[in-house]
Parts: structure tokens; C-alpha cells; sequence
């Protein structure tokens, strides 16, 4: 028998468009003579669908007839249970409709790839590919990834950072500080999200604040980080886990003279824009063979510190003119799970997914290999618990 695998993706994510795409590759690219693929597609609304429909991409543009297609489905939050259920049960047979052996999420930003997620399919205790909640959750966070990097001793740019909260508070004493430790330009960040949202640039105090009056309508943390003018972006996938990982061959995106927006990179079908089909990579990177090694280490550092999982990317900026070398940020679920960077480094996409799924049932493995309760129950002991329940109701 088939090992079943369950391709989770959308969600309710700003991402949920880029993850479809992702997805559908990923799907495509998983060897059939070797496992049976469910496709759970998760909508904006938070609600589970699965049907064949789900693997044409093209279906997609119509969301509606997609999912009358499609049956609604659930897991139960227990632990060892890994059918997939039909929320409208037939009146004879199973609410069971498939049951799963594996879980590969291909999900993009916030609620989705921040270890919310990843938390269900813990308690479920189901074997899944990726990160798990603590490394999913730190790696979605650019000031917890940042706190975490630097004491690690691995290099990023210099930042602030403070809370939606505290700049309605004080907002003079937060500009103060950024003008004092970075000064401009600067960019503004949402902490937890990705593919360019809410992310802008500024030159001057006035556009620094309009920036962050946009990224706080996205996040209630904000980071406003040293925009280094005359940089060169660096690319690194690492995939394995913390213990035993490899770093792929590096790519170059091809510089442009301004922050491409969320709707320039995945919404750029029309005529003159800028999008993401549009855009050029260089790979490998056309760098020193020093360097490279030293960014190859670099990411596969971060892919440890962080305790990751499965496959990552790392970003990378070089500053051209001290030719410093700082760690951007890591996608915990990279955009097309960066199968082009492994194909440049002699793994197919198919190997890419089965590595997954390997990687997957070794940590199952290894999990039951530790202890997580006691047999004993201390309630049956003789004499029973001392002293009451602390809150308990006093008569």
C-alpha cells in the first residue's frame, strides 16, 4: 500500500494565493508509483476542502464552483487519529474519508507557517514535513529571529523595535531612538508577515512614519531595520534538520531599484509589470568562492539555532561597499519549497519531496523515542495529594 500524503495549503494568510502555487508544484512533483496525494485546501474562511479539482491551478480563479466540487472535510484534535472526515456524514457507511500517513504543509505567512498550524498537527501527533511550532513561530517573527541570531553570533543588519501600543505612547522617544542607533533610510517591517507586505522604505522621518502607520494596520509588532543603499541579495536553501542538514547552491536575484510590492510580485500578469515571472535570478550567484562558503555556512548556522526542520530558505544582504555579509531572514516554508535552487544543486523536485517525507518519519521516530509522561498516577498513591487544590472553593 501507497503512503498517503496530505498537502496542506491555503489558510488564512495574506499569503494564501502564492501557497496555492506552491502547492500545486509541490503536488506535481510527488512520484505517484510511490504515494497516493490528498490535497487539503484550507480557505480564507478557515474551512478544509479536499476533491481531485484541487490539483488543476487553473480552478482557482473561480473559488466558489472550486469548492462545490470539493467535499468539506476535518481532523479530529486527538491524538493517533489521522482520518481525514467528511463534515456531512452520509446516511450509510464512514464519515471517514481517507486517512492520512503523512502531512506536507505548503503554507505561506501568518495563522498558517507562524506554528499555529503546526501546533494541530502536533496534538494530533501526525508524522509532518517542516519546522515544528517553537522553530515555525520564531523563524515567522523577525525580532524574536533577530534576538535569537544575534546571540548566536550570527550577523544582521541593526534594528528597532516596538509595538503598535507603544508608538500611539510614545512615539517621540521611538523616533528619537531610530534617528540615534540607525538613522536613514531605513525600512519598516511587520514582524510576521512575508512576500512584501506591509514592508516600505523611507528616506526621512515623514515617510518613516507614514511606513509605519501602513505596516501597524498588518502587525501589532513592528521593526524598523538600517536600509543598506548599495546591496546585493543572496538566496540559500538548507534542507535536513538541525543535527544533519546541507546548504544548496546560492542565487542572485537580479537587483531592483525599489521594494517590489505584494501585488508587483504575484499580480503582475499585466502588460509593463513588474511581477515575479517577470523577475530574473542569477544561478548560482556570480560570487567569490569564499564568500559563497561563507554564506552556504552562514544559512545552514541559521537553519540550526533556529532548530528547523524540513526545508528553509535564508535571505541574505551583502553590502557591497564593506562587503559585510548579514542574515535577512528565513522563509520556514519557501515559496515553491525552493525546488529550483536544489535542482541547481543535482536534487530533483521529486528527490526534494521524498527527502521531505523521509525527514518526516524520521522525526516520528525519534519523538517515541523520548518521554513524555509517567505511567504513575501520583492520585492513586496512598495518602492522595497534599494539601487541596490550590484555588480551590473554600466552604
Amino acid at each position: 500500500m501507497k503512503t498517503n500524503i496530505g498537502v496542506f495549503f491555503g489558510g488564512r494568510s495574506t499569503e494564501h494565493e502564492i501557497s496555492v502555487i506552491s502547492a500545486s508544484q509541490a503536488m506535481h512533483a510527488i512520484n505517484r508509483d510511490k504515494y497516493d496525494v490528498t490535497p487539503i485546501y484550507i480557505s480564507k474562511q478557515g474551512r478544509f476542502y479536499t476533491g481531485d479539482a484541487l490539483f488543476d491551478v487553473a480552478n482557482y480563479r473561480d473559488i466558489p464552483s472550486l469548492l462545490a466540487k470539493c467535499t468539506q472535510v476535518y481532523m479530529e484534535p486527538s491524538y493517533g487519529d489521522y482520518n481525514l472526515y467528511r463534515v456531512k456524514k452520509p446516511m450509510f457507511g464512514s464519515a471517514v474519508l481517507t486517512t492520512l500517513d503523512v502531512v506536507i504543509p505548503v503554507l505561506h505567512g501568518s495563522n498558517v507557517e507562524d506554528g499555529i498550524f503546526e501546533g494541530v498537527l502536533e496534538t494530533i501527533g501526525i508524522p509532518y514535513a517542516g519546522c515544528n511550532t517553537l522553530a515555525s513561530a520564531n523563524g515567522m517573527d523577525k525580532i524574536t529571529m533577530k534576538m535569537i541570531l544575534r546571540e548566536s553570533g550570527v550577523p544582521v543588519i541593526d534594528y528597532v523595535w516596538f509595538t503598535d501600543k507603544e508608538w500611539f505612547r510614545k512615539r517621540d522617544e521611538l523616533i528619537a531612538r531610530i534617528e540615534d542607533k540607525i538613522g536613514y533610510p531605513v525600512i519598516v517591517k511587520p514582524a510576521n508577515l512575508g512576500s512584501s507586505v506591509g514592508i516600505g522604505r523611507a528616506a526621512n522621518r515623514e515617510q518613516m512614519i507614514e511606513k509605519i502607520e501602513t505596516a501597524e494596520k498588518y502587525s501589532s509588532r513592528i521593526i524598523v531595520e538600517h536600509m543598506v543603499d548599495n546591496l546585493k541579495e543572496i538566496n540559500c536553501s538548507v534542507l535536513g534538520d538541525c543535527d544533519e542538514y546541507r546548504s544548496s547552491v546560492l542565487e542572485e536575484p537580479i537587483k531592483s531599484a525599489e521594494i517590489l510590492s505584494y501585488e508587483d510580485k504575484y499580480m503582475g500578469g499585466t502588460k509593463g509589470a513588474k511581477g515575479m515571472q517577470a523577475s530574473q535570478k542569477r544561478i548560482p550567484a556570480d560570487l567569490p568562492s569564499e564568500m559563497t562558503e561563507r554564506i552556504r555556512f552562514l544559512a545552514g548556522e541559521t537553519f540550526r539555532v533556529l532548530g528547523c526542520h524540513g526545508v528553509s530558505r535564508i535571505d541574505f544582504i551583502i553590502d557591497d561597499d564593506t562587503k559585510e555579509i548579514y542574515v535577512n531572514e528565513i522563509n520556514t516554508i519557501p515559496g515553491s519549497l525552493s525546488f529550483y535552487l536544489w535542482e541547481a544543486t543535482g536534487l530533483s523536485f521529486d528527490a526534494l519531496m521524498d527527502t521531505l517525507v523521509k525527514l518526516a518519519l524520521k522525526r516520528k521516530r525519534e519523538q517515541g523515542q523520548k518521554t513524555v509522561s509517567y505511567d504513575q498516577n501520583i492520585f492513586s498513591l496512598s495518602g492522595g495529594v497534599k494539601g487541596g487544590v490550590k484555588g480551590g472553593v473554600k466552604k
